[in-house]
């Protein structure tokens, strides 16, 4: 069978969580899980670094603000990941170019990011730090679960993953507004920063 459903469904993970999809490929390959996987994922180096990101990032993920600042760090960590991810999966299978592999990959893994940095930025706009909470840890289950399901079941995982991508996009579109609103206040907070310590320079009156 084609590597291109898990392929995709690698380069959606990837754009939610690129270290989560590192390391449990890397696991299930180095348990003999899986013969997709390939070895260069599976070292043990790789393994660590992985999960050492994967824990700041389950942290970071999880903080009001913090977690938009993550995002737009790993704008190009994340699509990057996913082409290089899906790049040594088509080359471990060999029924799939690694080029157009890592193409599928890694436009999938943008767009499932920016999905996820706009849904992001929504919902910082609730007071409360427990909605981020709770996003964060729905996609991190999500992610889990979906490379484990597509390990065993590519095309039906693909299917999914290309439905949750859909579904994120159109409610993006609804959350428009808020993100709006958001980037206004945090550039209006930013002026207010900068107009604070400009006038700070001057002498008491």
């Amino acid at each position: 069978m084609s590597v291109l459903p898990l392929v995709f469904t690698s380069g959606w993970a990837s754009g939610i969580n690129a270290y989560a999809v590192v390391l449990l490929l890397g696991i299930f390959g180095a348990t003999g899980i899986s013969d997709e996987v390939p070895a260069s994922l599976q070292r043990t180096d790789v393994l660590v670094v992985a999960g050492v990101l994967f824990l700041c990032e389950a942290v970071a993920d999880k903080i009001p603000y913090v977690d938009s600042l993550w995002d737009s760090v790993h704008t190009v960590i994340r699509p990057l990941a996913g082409a290089v991810v899906a790049a040594l999966l088509a080359g471990e299978s060999g029924s799939l170019p690694e080029l157009a592999a890592g193409a599928v990959g890694g436009s999938t893994a943008l767009m499932s990011h920016l999905v996820k940095a706009g849904t992001r930025m929504a919902v910082n706009t609730s007071p409360e730090p427990f909605s981020n909470i709770a996003v964060s840890t729905a996609e991190d289950l999500g992610v889990a679960g979906i490379i484990t399901f597509a390990i065993f079941h590519p095309l039906p995982a693909a299917i999914i993953a290309a439905t949750l991508l859909v579904l994120g996009i159109v409610i993006l579109a609804f959350l428009a507004s808020r993100i709006r609103r958001f980037l206004r206040r945090r550039a209006q907070r930013r002026e207010e920063k900068r107009l604070a310590g400009t006038g700070s320079h001057w002498p008491p009156g």
